[in-house]
């Protein structure tokens, strides 16, 4: 029989990805006492894209991560494909984030975000799978694990993922009128992965172009610099594809790819994997009874193009803000529950609008006809172009300084909150 115990620290973190290890090392530079809960052993696939964009470059940096050091592989913004046209769009200058942008493989990132943690004092537990939340007086005050261990803390954060086990026990399910979009990814070997742009295809056909299905959606290949390429889908309605085989979906859509670029299953590096993508604040509410939702857990993927590492990172950098001046407050008193409570403010404030707009944008992509003539015609538009690159990629300083900040800023005022 497994014996039972208990260990208490200010704040239980329960996921060690991107979200889980942020909010960890952010605590912990505070002088929080954190212990990060990982049901698997690093290093651990994930099902991405691999990318780092300019938002994310800022996380790590507050993280003091550089990234220039861990030898991942640079870019320098997008190569968008509309039928035959490319159109290269470098990532913008702004202030707020950097002009670069990096890919890494999952495995290796979260292994990183992981140890970084650690070194900044977090107690992280590999192995260790939550099963239930512990509740007294309606608030969670610990969690418990599939081999009889319990941790305890006056604030837990779900930073489990998409299925956000813990979430759902604690009565957080997901709201379906949001958005749960769908990644199928795999690698393969190719004469690609030392390319300078990340290439995004803005028409996603299942067979020979014009003459098979238009889907909803778009196609990427991330170059990884180590000899492969990250190659995928992403769909915006994962309820449309509960019976697709995305092997055999994968497999028309590469057959349109140039034979060259390797992107064959004679080339193809493990299996074609894929995941679900909870978009545009699909879990509220993100705080209450002691429990903060961050990354995944909170539906925090950009909803215009699938992102959610930087969102993540960000997610949990605001959630230990909050946590620590509750901590400082007294916890558990009405001063720290508020303190708590604007977590939720700091999300809506900061990604309310934008998200609200791209939950719109993911229902007129589902229309593939409009998303095909707004690119045809759109994109051959300078302005229109960066305009759209920059809106679809969160690229914008607060307060603006340019026309393009300026619109960008004005759309998500003028938005309603996600």
């Amino acid at each position: 029989m497994t014996r039972t115990f208990t260990e208490s620290a200010d704040v239980v973190v329960v996921g060690g990805g991107p979200a889980g290890s942020a909010t960890a090392t952010h605590l912990a530079r505070a002088g929080a006492r954190v212990i990060m809960l990982e049901k698997s052993a690093y290093p651990r696939e994930k099902v991405c894209g691999d990318g780092l964009t300019p938002r994310a470059m800022a996380e790590l940096t507050r993280l003091g991560i550089a990234a220039a050091d861990q030898g991942w592989k640079a870019n320098r913004g997008l190569r968008i494909h509309v039928g035959r046209a490319q159109y290269t769009m470098d990532w913008p200058t702004l202030t707020d984030v950097p002009d670069v942008g990096y890919t890494v493989r999952r495995s290796v990132f979260d292994q990183v975000l992981a140890d970084h943690a650690s070194q900044a004092g977090v107690q992280v537990i590999t192995g260790a799978t939550v099963t239930a939340p512990v509740l007294r007086r309606g608030r969670v005050t610990a969690v418990t694990t599939k081999d009889g261990r319990s941790f305890e803390a006056p604030v837990v954060v779900a930073a489990d993922g998409n299925s956000s086990r813990l979430s759902v026990a604690m009565g957080r399910h997901r709201i379906a009128s949001r958005p749960l979009g769908v990644a199928v990814r795999a690698y393969f070997t190719s004469p690609m992965s030392d390319e300078v742009w990340l290439d995004s295809w803005l028409e996603l056909w299942d067979g020979p172009v014009n003459r098979s299905h238009l889907l909803p959606g778009y196609g990427w290949s991330f170059p990884l610099g180590d000899g492969t390429c990250n190659v995928g889908l992403g769909l915006p309605d994962a309820s449309r594809f509960r019976d697709v085989d995305f092997r055999a979906l994968m497999t028309r859509w590469l057959a349109t790819m140039p034979p060259q670029w390797g992107f064959s299953v004679d080339h193809q590096v493990g299996a074609v994997a894929s995941a679900a993508l909870p978009m545009g604040f699909n879990r509220k509410p993100v705080a209450g009874s002691g429990l903060l939702l961050v990354g995944d857990a909170a539906g925090a993927v950009n909803p215009f193009n699938g992102e959610g590492i930087s969102y993540a990172m960000e997610s949990g950098r605001f959630a230990a803000e909050q946590i620590i001046q509750a901590l400082a407050r007294g916890i558990h008193t009405r001063a720290a529950d508020r303190v708590l409570a604007g977590y939720a403010t700091r999300l809506e404030q900061a990604w309310g609008g934008y998200f609200w707009l791209g939950n719109l944008f993911g229902r007129v992509i589902a229309h593939p006809a409009i998303m095909r003539l707004a690119a045809h015609h759109g994109l051959p538009i300078p302005v229109v172009r960066q305009l759209t690159h920059r809106l679809l990629a969160h690229l914008n300083d607060q307060p603006g300084h340019d026309g393009y900040d300026r619109v960008i800023n004005a759309l998500c005022a003028l938005a309603p909150k996600a």
